[in-house]
């Protein structure tokens, strides 16, 4: 093989033996073992474990972040579904090797691959800014953004532990966790208002976010609904309870 071909070979290989076990479990003699190449020449083409695993971090960082990629049309809850479809597609296929992932380079002291988690992570933010059409949010809304992204992480994270809940329930789960999050923050700051006033106008009657709406009205007594027009509501009084 040339020397490009060889190391993509071991990347490949480093990637697939880093899905079914933690890096730390990994040696370089699996390695070589897998490619059906001796162990000198693993270090031929990479100086230690170190400068292997961070290539292949980055290999499976891009390709996640790539996950997030949507075409900008249509309602943003149903965006954000396919998003999390192909998010969980590859949680599932990589396995050990996303908590890996996720986990940077504790497990073998790589500040490099901490660095490449985090510009997935930045990724990320950028792509759900773009389908809000904002190019700089306020610190309100970018929390609300930054949280989801996390929330994403520690969501797949759980799920890999045992695989209880059903994944197309968790991913639907995240798009209302999304909806959710903007909503409470809407109520204090405007800016997040108007970006859930442009997400509602897209939303069709029959959609995700009618769904949740209606879900979570269906958890509230009656007597909690503040009346919008009439009373003592309009009048700017408090209601009776």
């Amino acid at each position: 093989m040339g020397v490009e071909e060889r190391r993509e070979q071991l990347i490949a290989v480093a990637l697939e033996l880093f899905s079914q076990r933690s890096p730390e479990k990994v040696s370089i003699d699996d390695i070589a073992n897998a490619a059906g190449i001796s162990r000198p020449l693993v270090y031929h083409y990479f100086p230690g474990k170190h400068s292997l695993y961070e290539a292949a971090v980055r290999r499976a960082a891009d390709e996640l972040a790539a996950r997030f990629s949507e075409p900008h049309s249509g309602p943003l809850s149903d965006r954000l579904l396919r998003v999390m479809g192909r998010y969980f597609d590859f949680v599932s296929d990589h396995g050990p090797g996303f908590s890996a992932l996720l986990r940077g380079g504790a497990a073998v002291g790589s500040a490099e691959a901490n660095a490449v988690i985090d510009d997935v992570r930045q990724a990320a933010y950028e792509q759900v800014l773009a389908h809000l059409e904002i190019d700089a949010p306020g610190p309100r809304l970018a929390l609300v953004v930054r949280s989801w992204v996390g929330l994403a992480e520690t969501t797949a994270l759980t799920w890999l532990d045992g695989r209880r809940i059903p994944r197309g329930d968790l991913e639907l789960q995240l798009v209302h966790g999304f909806m959710a999050l903007a909503a409470v923050t809407a109520a204090d700051d405007e800016e997040t208002a108007a970006a859930i006033r442009r997400i509602v106008a897209q939303e069709p009657p029959d959609g995700l976010v009618a769904r949740l709406v209606t879900s979570l009205l269906g958890l509230v007594p009656g007597e909690l609904l503040i009346p919008r027009q009439g009373g003592a509501a309009a009048a700017g009084g408090h209601p009776e309870r």
